[in-house]
C-alpha cells in the first residue's frame, strides 16, 4: 500500500496535499482498493463552501457506491473533470492524476486534525 509521506491523511481514507492557502483532495491507495473498480465519480460544482465533514460526492464502482466526506472546510475552487471519462484514475493514480478536488482552505486549523502518513500507516497497513 503506497502512503505517500508529504500528504496528511482522514481515518476516512482521504488525503489532503497543501499549497499554500488551498489543498487538494482525493482517496488514499487503500480506499481504491478497497472500493474496487471506480466507475463513476460524482464530485461538486466548483465554486460550492462545503464544511469539515460535508458530503463530498460518490464514487460508484461495479459492486458499490461509496459516499466521501469533506476532510477541511473551504471552496471548490477545482474539479478534476477528467474523472468524468476516466474515473478508473482513482484507482491506478490515486495521489496523482486521480485526485477529486482542490479547495481554497477557510480554516487551515483543522489541518491540525489531520494524520501523518506515519499514523495512517499505523491504523491500516496492517489490515492488509
Amino acid at each position: 500500500m503506497d502512503i505517500p509521506q508529504e500528504l496528511l491523511y482522514t481515518p476516512n481514507h482521504e488525503w489532503v496535499r497543501v499549497d499554500g492557502s488551498r489543498a487538494t483532495i482525493g482517496l488514499t491507495d487503500y480506499a481504491q482498493m478497497e472500493i474496487g473498480m471506480i466507475v463513476f465519480a460524482e464530485l461538486p460544482e466548483e465554486g460550492e463552501e462545503l464544511q469539515a465533514g460535508d458530503f463530498l460526492g460518490i464514487m460508484e464502482s461495479v459492486t458499490a457506491e461509496t459516499d466521501v466526506f469533506m476532510p477541511l472546510s473551504g471552496t471548490i475552487v477545482s474539479t478534476n473533470r477528467e474523472l468524468v471519462k476516466n474515473s478508473h484514475y482513482i484507482n491506478r493514480f490515486p495521489y496523482g492524476s486521480g485526485w477529486l478536488i482542490q479547495i481554497e482552505m477557510n480554516k487551515p486549523e483543522e489541518l491540525e486534525a489531520l494524520w501523518s502518513a506515519e499514523k495512517y500507516a499505523e491504523v491500516f497497513e496492517e489490515r492488509l
